[in-house]
């Protein structure tokens, strides 16, 4: 069985972006470290890559980026770092992670080093828990919600009232699809309910979980004549809102209950788990849930109440509420919360029927919620196509592909082109997405289905205004996007020197196979006999000698690189090796100075705590940084998992037989 240094879980609510974008960054700064990693996925489609019991047993330290539980419990005793899923979206920020997780191992001196702001992470703040039960119920009810919805919105294609026996359009069919529709819709309070529930209190949870939920949507009955509580009366439900208290309620009774029964002897842990557990949680649960039906069912009616007030004082007021909120994080707790929102309206929606106020509001709502949703992608499609040279080669491919994101409803697409430049494409996102809502509201338009993106518009009321709020808003947002992109370039252009020009992106990937090519380590740039008092003297040579050979303008910059890049976790490796690397504009073509201490450099944070003897340094220009940089990093890193190379290379010191051996493994 293959042992590997690192193993992570990672998940978000939806399973379907950020849980496989936190998957491909940690592999890859397991990469530039030397390490070897295994990551499970708790997608929409399930677990993948499951980690086994001995390769949980085998590992150094582990990773958990997810916003649902990910049964972090396999891990106990394992140095462990646990975090959200939007912390581990770029290769740096993986990278700090797989850094603490190591520095975790019980070293105090170690472990000191990592800053205040990581050690809180470290610890998992309450908000992150309380978000992470939250999301465990959310992802499970997305699906209900989904295939309700539209099934529900389908049967509409044979008339609003197709699915009544006694109207004109009456189709069996459709009725038959809006009452499988319905059933999956109405399951969504009771599922969000016990999910949160299991996330807290594991499967025990679940029975008083789903109780709470069917009381969320019910409330408490009561006799209309008599005004006594009637199990055969009716009562007014509280819906979403009450199935988040009742899920939260339902998982912390379960731990209660384990405290008082810890008592008793272990050979009645079967009674507990079948009888004690579900007949008390369930009564303590249920009880409490009836008890304050009366004060939620009002802040439920409030709660609506002020989303439609929204809606009172102007389409600009309510649209741009909804389309901040769903592009300030892409897919993050501020845009789930817009989405869960608009899911709760829609529920209510479909279940007061086409034709009234609440249909009419509950529709029109989903449709700005799913309108800003989709802009951010296409505003990066519009950009790289519109603007090409004004975007590295891999930005030019994500933002293509952005198109099937975001015309699906897959909003996730454009946060790594927001995280290279959060300040202003944050603000441009957040205007696009503003746009295409309040247009949508102001169009009329009505979306029964609560995702799918364009999939789904056959079912949407005005679909082509619809359509038009989309692209409006992509394309003013696309513009905006490019004339940013256009003043950072030429910015960086006049800023490099006069006899070396910055070229265009499209440029710079051309150039990047010049990373494989024989000679790309040259021999003059490799220094076998020098002694170093510390890392950053280490750093500066490195950093002056570039200047020297025209591979770099400006030493104090490339330093600051470098520095930049420890700072976000040490480039040591083991067995005496480092790979410090560093991107930056002052940096005019990419390329590699090798130098060697035999007496080794101290200080230098290394995974073994050996002194470093040989460091690999990368110089990358800024706009290579995703191509060159990662090519490089990648082919140093397997080659310093080779025994043969690093013998060779440590043991050497002829700087032509070195410089031979590193280009030989960059081919």
């Amino acid at each position: 069985m293959a042992k590997f240094d690192i193993i992570a879980a990672t998940g978000c609510p939806t399973g379907i972006a950020h849980t496989f974008m936190a998957k491909e960054a940690l592999e890859k700064a397991a990469a530039e470290r030397g390490l070897t990693i295994k990551v499970e996925t708790h997608g929409q489609v399930g677990v993948e890559n499951e980690l086994t019991k001995s390769e949980i047993a085998g590992a150094k330290a582990v990773v958990v980026a997810a916003d649902k539980d990910v049964q972090a419990e396999r891990f106990a005793g394992k140095p462990m770092v646990s975090v959200g899923v939007s912390k581990a979206l770029s290769v740096e920020a993986a990278g700090k992670l797989i850094d603490r997780a190591l520095a975790a191992k019980g070293d105090d001196t170690v472990a000191a080093a990592a800053d205040v702001e990581d050690e809180v992470e470290e610890k998992e703040s309450i908000g992150h828990i309380i978000y992470k039960h939250l999301m465990n119920g959310v992802s499970h009810m997305l699906v209900f919600v989904v295939a309700g919805g539209v099934l529900t919105a389908v049967s509409f294609l044979w008339g609003i009232t197709s699915f009544d026996s006694t109207a004109s359009d009456y189709n069996s069919f459709a009725a038959m699809l809006k009452i499988i529709g319905g059933i999956a819709m109405n399951l969504m309070v009771p599922v969000l309910s016990a999910y949160i529930a299991e996330s807290i209190g594991k499967r025990p949870a679940l029975v008083p979980g789903f109780v709470a939920g069917m009381i969320a949507i019910q409330g408490l009955p009561v006799n209309a004549e008599t005004g006594m509580i009637d199990a055969g009366g009716a009562g007014v439900g509280f819906g979403f809102l009450g199935g988040i208290v009742g899920g939260f309620l339902a998982g912390y009774v379960i731990l209660l209950l384990e405290k008082v029964f810890a008592g008793l002897p272990k050979n009645l842990d079967g009674l507990k788990a079948i009888f004690l557990y579900p007949l008390f949680s369930t009564a303590i649960v249920g009880l409490v849930m009836l008890g304050i039906s009366g004060p939620m069912a009002a802040i439920n009616t409030a709660m609506m109440d002020f989303l439609k007030g929204l809606s009172a004082s102007g389409a600009v007021v309510l649209g741009l509420a909804i389309g901040c909120m769903c592009a300030f994080d892409m897919g993050g707790p501020v845009n789930k919360a817009a989405y869960v929102t608009g899911t709760a309206m829609l529920t209510e929606a479909l279940a007061a029927g086409v034709g009234t106020d609440t249909y009419n509001f509950g529709t029109n709502f989903m449709a700005a919620v799913s309108a800003a949703c989709i802009v951010p992608p296409l505003i990066t499609t519009f950009a790289v196509v519109v603007g090409k040279k004004y975007f590295s080669q891999e930005d030019h491919d994500a933002g293509v592909v952005n198109l099937i994101l975001g015309c699906t409803h897959i909003t996730e697409g454009a946060i790594p082109f927001m995280t290279k430049n959060i300040w202003p494409a944050m603000p441009i996102m957040m205007l696009g997405s503003s746009i295409a809502s309040i247009l949508t509201i102001m169009f009329n338009v009505h979306d029964p289905a609560p995702h799918g993106g364009f999939l789904v518009l056959p079912v949407v009321e005005n679909g082509p205004l619809w359509v038009l709020a989309i692209l409006i808003g992509a394309v003013v947002g696309g513009i905006l996007f490019v004339a940013f992109k256009k003043y950072d370039f030429e910015k960086n252009q006049k800023a490099a020197p006069a006899a070396k020009p910055v070229e265009a992106p499209k440029a710079a990937a051309v150039e990047a196979p010049k990373a494989e090519a024989a000679d790309f380590v040259k021999v003059e740039n490799v220094f076998v006999a020098e002694d170093f008092a510390s890392r950053d003297e280490a750093l500066s040579f490195v950093s002056n000698q570039a200047v020297k050979a025209g591979i770099a303008c400006d030493a104090d910059a490339v330093m600051n690189a470098f520095l930049a890049r420890e700072a976000e976790g040490t480039t040591g490796m083991m067995e005496g090796f480092a790979i410090p690397h560093a991107k930056s504009d002052a940096i005019t073509e990419a390329a590699v100075i090798v130098v060697k201490d035999e007496s080794g450099v101290t200080g230098w944070d290394t995974m073994d705590g050996a002194p470093v003897n040989v460091a690999i340094a990368l110089l990358i220009p800024g706009a290579q940084a995703g191509t060159t940089h990662l090519k490089i990093l990648s082919k140093v890193a397997e080659a310093l998992m080779d025994e043969d190379f690093r013998a060779t290379v440590k043991g050497s010191t002829d700087a032509a037989e070195i410089a031979k051996t590193i280009n030989a493994r960059l081919v």
